[in-house]
């Protein structure tokens, strides 16, 4: 079965933040290495990169006119920083893999969702 997984960076540190830059240089190295051992994974599918949550536009039809919002639907704590697709026997598979995802130790969150076909 394949399972979403989406990572909600919340008040991870990224790059080129002065969050970031905070952390020891160790601990970003560890960071970048976490992420690269997760995506050689069997059964991994890194997800596209996505533009920061600023960028974003949220979208909705109000009657018949279009209404654009800046930024995400939840804000930006509560964006999708990222996703990855993982084949995996069963939930709790997916689930110990998204322990390993850095952004659920550093502020964040990943939520894992079973890919189905709603029709």
């Amino acid at each position: 079965m394949q399972y979403a997984l989406l990572v909600y960076q919340g008040t991870t540190p990224l790059p080129g933040t002065d969050a970031w830059e905070a952390l020891p240089a160790d601990e970003q190295k560890r960071i970048y290495a976490d992420y690269a051992a997760l995506n050689k994974v069997p059964g991994v599918s890194p997800g596209l990169p996505l533009g920061l949550p600023e960028k974003a536009r949220t979208v909705r039809v109000e009657g018949s006119k279009t209404v654009v919002a800046e930024g995400p639907y939840m804000g930006a704590a509560g964006a999708v920083g990222g996703y990855s697709v993982f084949e995996a026997d069963d939930i709790d598979a997916a689930i110990e893999l998204a322990a390993r995802i850095p952004a659920a130790r550093l502020g964040g969150a990943i939520e894992v969702r079973p890919v189905e076909t709603y029709w």
